[in-house]
């Protein structure tokens, strides 16, 4: 009985890139969600200028005497936020354009394709740069300027995954018996994307998440928000690279690449890679 029981139920394991993937994106939401708490200094607590890691300032402190350590704390609330919500409107927008041309065909899909490949020859970085120098400087802008220029790619992949579901049998004869096509394509062909649209979400937020720290890099993020970004910025401009500062300019550097680590671990192994039973259908 035992034994008939965990063949028709099997128990279901977490890879262990996955879970690594969780345990370090866990951590830095923490940082961000109590990022307040955890600070050991606010902004307006001013020490000596360009202090080496202490007891009291485990990462020194930067050109203004600000503690670093805080500044990485409270630039992962800003980081993360313009990630995530950069990456949720590109999904957004890929899903609709791409589910829509894909599906209804026509002239929908034929302006669906015309406007993803106008956006995909498009340079993101050069052109997210002057969006932004010309958009009032707020996070929310920012996140426009990013969605603007990443959404094409996930569009462009959404679309054909479209194209391939809707020539399948369960959705022929759903046609067939006269069902609305909304109905079509969110209860029976969007469940059978899921996983690649969580996966492009992960991925869209990496993504999104570089191209504030390139924007930040260059001077152009928000000045009155910290962010790993920022942090960037002012490590270089001060010369604290060129002074062999590294307890300045290499805690960004690795917040930005452990942070995307997390989520192409979770992308990838959690999404990406099809397991078992990954391929069936919801019908």
């Amino acid at each position: 009985m035992k034994s008939d029981s965990n063949r028709r139920f099997p128990k279901k394991t977490i890879h262990p890139c996955v879970l690594a993937g969780l345990i370090i994106l866990a951590a830095f939401f923490f940082i961000a969600i109590f990022a307040d708490q955890l600070r050991p200094y606010s902004m307006s607590e001013l020490s000596e200028p360009y202090q080496k890691p202490s007891p009291l300032h485990l990462f020194g402190t930067n050109d203004i005497g600000q503690d670093i350590l805080s500044e990485i704390i409270l630039g992962t609330r800003t980081t993360l936020l313009i990630g995530i919500s950069a990456a949720a409107s590109v999904i957004l927008i890929g899903l609709g354009i791409g589910l829509a041309g894909g599906y209804l065909g026509g002239t929908v899909d034929k302006t669906a394709r015309t406007m993803i490949a106008v956006a995909m020859t498009l340079p993101q970085l050069p052109l997210a740069i002057v969006l932004v120098t010309y958009l009032p400087p707020n996070i929310w802008n920012i996140v426009i300027a990013i969605t603007i220029t990443s959404w094409a790619g996930t569009a462009k992949l959404l679309r054909a995954k479209t194209l391939e579901i809707r020539r399948l049998p369960f959705v022929l004869a759903e046609e067939m018996m006269g069902q609305n096509s909304f109905v079509i394509m969110f209860k029976h062909i969007l469940p059978n994307m899921k996983d690649i649209v969580m996966m492009r979400a992960t991925l869209a937020v990496s993504l999104a998440m570089l191209t504030e720290a390139g924007l930040s890099f260059l001077g152009l993020g928000v000045s009155s928000q910290k962010s790993w970004g920022s942090v960037l910025h002012y490590a270089f401009q001060k010369n604290g690279v060129i002074a062999g500062m590294t307890w300045w300019y290499l805690p960004p550097i690795i917040c930005i690449s452990l942070c995307i680590f997390g989520f192409v671990l979770l992308g990838y192994y959690g999404f990406g890679t099809p397991g078992q039973g990954r391929r069936k259908l919801n019908r």
